[in-house]
């Protein structure tokens, strides 16, 4: 599969239409890709469901995606922070769903989706509010609940360099969800801060193989 080199954010989300199931990289502010949310928001598409670590800080970036009216449902596990103010007045006002879900257990349901399993028994959230209406079984003597996989259409992420051929470098944090939702989801859109030829990154520094990316902008940095 050759990757789409892009001109621009808005072209590389262009493929993003109403009712997508979007997987949207960072942890908090850090490794958020933040021009190809903007880019979403231009786009119009609405009645999406969001799939994040948090639900957005403050008024750019994933938060303006929050406030922009555009979120149906969002699966996060850190909806509330100080500043995530447009998340808690979208929910208050009952314009988008919550599905509250323990952090490791969200990254293992991207992993899940990406593997190509239905999903799995954790003991995480067994006996709590968290289990309600999920299957639960009693495993080596302790109570587990089933998580079913995460299946995307589209996933936004943000890597530092890439070359050519897809392949990803990330930059600290930006690894935590990044590597999980690239594999995860049907097209992956990714922003870097740099590309470089095939060949211009070491193999023993690639975190994802570009068989996995479909789509890579430059956003503020350098292309050859």
């Amino acid at each position: 599969m050759r990757v789409r080199i892009c001109e621009s954010a808005e072209e590389a989300v262009s493929p993003i239409t109403d009712g997508a199931t979007v997987l949207i990289g960072g942890f908090g502010r850090a490794g958020q890709p933040v021009e190809l949310i903007e880019a979403l928001i231009a786009t119009g598409a609405k009645d999406l469901t969001i799939v994040s670590n948090n639900a957005g800080n403050g008024t750019v970036g994933l938060g303006a995606l929050m406030g922009s009216g555009r979120v149906r449902r969002i699966l996060c596990a850190f909806p509330r922070q100080v500043d995530s103010h447009e998340f808690e007045r979208m929910y208050r006002a009952g314009h988008v769903e919550l599905e509250l879900v323990p952090q490791g257990t969200l990254a293992e349901r991207i992993r899940a989706g990406a593997a190509g399993i239905g999903g799995f028994f954790t003991p995480t959230g067994y006996g709590t509010e968290l289990a309600v209406g999920k299957e639960t079984r009693i495993i080596h003597g302790r109570g587990h609940v089933f998580e079913e996989a995460i299946e995307a259409d589209f996933c936004l992420v943000k890597a530092h360099v890439a070359d050519r051929a897809g392949n990803l470098v990330y930059r600290k944090t930006a690894r935590n969800f990044g590597p999980l939702m690239v594999a995860c989801a049907e097209r992956a859109i990714v922003q870097v801060s740099s590309l470089v030829p095939v060949g211009g990154i070491d193999p023993e520094h690639v975190i994802t193989p570009g068989i996995y990316v479909d789509s890579v902008v430059v956003v503020g940095g350098e292309r050859a």
